[in-house]
């Protein structure tokens, strides 16, 4: 299995706005992106009855995944059924094309962890092993859709290393994971006004010309995820209520 160094750090707007200008002398922008922006990325993460994927990072377990369903641009005619694993500090992704009607199958009642099996059904029409691992995992664990985590990327890349910068902007959340196909959804900010966060990912090693510009050392490097801070978010505002 391939797997790729991930590291995260907390960024505001004024370092964003002088590493783009940096960045963009070396690397180029991913396929969406461009110097007057990104692109909107809106996903639905799963967890099981335990909550086994929330404290799993919390806890720091080495060994973990998460199962997702990811748009872009609130394009539904192109979604992706994602599983996203972390071994050894190193993360591992694999993906396949879902239908919108498979998709929409699995979130009726989506909050509901008892329907887990019967939704489930849907992804028989599907063909491919992520799907049977996830059909597997919604009838032994009760594994269902428990968020929704939305924000504004904007990206790099670079072949040497296989490097990928992401600039992760006004990261927000939503319960209503029924309401995912809805072009507008109201996701509450899981962050401080004004705090984002940059992702640098690559293979073995990254580049010197990279790393001397975003001077790594300077950054406040984070465990953050955003499953975990959408989750902890409902949490908050639901002890203030």
């Amino acid at each position: 299995m391939y797997y790729r160094v991930e590291d995260k750090y907390i960024i505001y707007e004024d370092q964003i706005a002088y590493l783009i200008n940096r960045l963009k002398e070396v690397m180029a922008y991913d396929e969406h992106s461009s110097e007057d922006g990104g692109y909107l990325i809106r996903s639905v993460y799963f967890d099981d009855v335990n909550d086994s994927a929330l404290f799993e990072n919390e806890g720091g377990v080495d060994e973990r995944e998460k199962f997702r369903i990811r748009t872009y641009e609130r394009d539904d005619s192109f979604i992706r059924l994602e599983e996203k694993s972390k071994k050894s500090g190193l993360t591992h992704k694999e993906s396949a094309v879902i239908s919108k009607e498979t998709a929409r199958g699995l979130l009726l009642d989506g909050n509901m962890a008892e329907r887990a099996p019967v939704n489930s059904q849907v992804l028989l029409r599907e063909d491919g092993f992520l799907f049977k691992k996830l059909y597997a995992r919604m009838n032994t664990a009760l594994l269902h859709p428990v968020t929704i985590v939305e924000y504004e990327r904007q990206a790099f890349v670079e072949k040497v290393g296989n490097v990928r910068i992401t600039f992760d902007r006004n990261i927000g959340a939503s319960e209503y994971v029924d309401r995912f196909f809805e072009r507008d959804v109201y996701a509450r900010p899981v962050m401080e006004s004004g705090a984002h966060i940059l992702e640098v990912k690559y293979d073995e090693l990254l580049p010197e010309y990279i790393q001397q510009i975003l001077e790594i050392g300077s950054l406040q490097r984070t465990a953050f995820s955003k499953y975990t801070m959408a989750r902890r978010n409902y949490e908050e505002i639901g002890e203030i209520l």
